[in-house]
């Protein structure tokens, strides 16, 4: 059902590190509802502006509820958007449980049918064809926005420390992943052990992301806290990747308490 409220929820503390502004909540279902009006607000000022809208969604389990309730908000007219994912493992068929493909057909695209819904093929029998043929997608027209989270190494998309690359020439990258990347899997439950997780995954880049005319990073969570302390507190370094979003004045990063209880 529609929710009529369009107006944000105040955040209980806000500031800025760098050009990056900060919203902290009191509780991770306030983060998700405000998330999630802000950009429901700016995807109807870009439709009503444009005629058309472009977004890349993230998936993981810190995306879960700030997608279910840009969904259920309503106000959104999905026929006139297209979708991208930002990544997604090498050798997994479209089906497979951890898929990141039928994450997003059964929370997204089977809910609002959006005009189209891009996909990485983790099974695609020529993965550098594959990166090509998604890089030709994304820059066929401008992403207006892009929503992600920040992994527990401080990843962006499947940008971990050992192969972000805040220049990188590319749009879509085939990466080694790192062990604390891959065990974040296992403890969110996706795979049995760190045997099962792929070693290696395509991921849009960083200037991929970064080339949003607006980004909403949504991180709630106490395990994520670390993370949050470095991309905010330590340097703008390639060992923490989500630390260049503070220089980017057109992203939001959206905290519960937990995830800021480090700062």
């Amino acid at each position: 059902m529609t929710q009529p409220d369009t107006a944000p929820t105040a955040p209980s503390k806000s500031f800025q590190v760098d050009a990056l502004p900060v919203r902290i909540y009191a509780r991770a279902s306030e983060m998700a509802q405000d998330a999630a009006k802000l950009a429901r607000n700016y995807l109807q000022e870009v439709l009503a502006r444009q005629g058309s809208a472009t977004v890349i969604l993230a998936t993981g389990n810190s995306q879960i509820e700030f997608l279910h309730a840009l969904i259920a908000l309503g106000g959104v007219e999905w026929s006139r958007i297209t979708c991208f994912h930002m990544d997604e493992y090498l050798g997994i068929p479209a089906d497979h449980g951890a898929s990141f493909q039928r994450y997003m057909r059964e929370r997204v695209a089977s809910c609002v049918s959006p005009r189209q819904f891009h996909y990485l093929s983790g099974d695609a029998w020529l993965p550098l064809d594959e990166c090509e043929r998604y890089a030709g997608l994304l820059a066929a027209q401008p992403i207006d926005l892009c929503c992600l989270g920040i992994g527990e190494n401080g990843h962006l998309a499947f940008n971990d420390p050992p192969v972000a690359n805040f220049n990188d020439p590319h749009k879509v990258k085939l990466v080694k992943l790192d062990v604390a990347s891959r065990q974040q899997q296992v403890n969110e439950g996706h795979f049995p052990n760190l045997e099962a997780v792929p070693q290696y995954a395509f991921t849009l880049t960083i200037p991929q992301l970064c080339s949003a005319k607006r980004m909403f990073c949504i991180a709630p969570e106490k395990r994520k806290a670390k993370a949050v302390k470095a991309a905010l507190a330590g340097p703008i370094d390639a060992a923490c990747p989500a630390s260049f979003l503070r220089r980017q004045p057109q992203a939001t990063l959206f905290l519960d308490v937990d995830s800021a209880s480090l700062l």
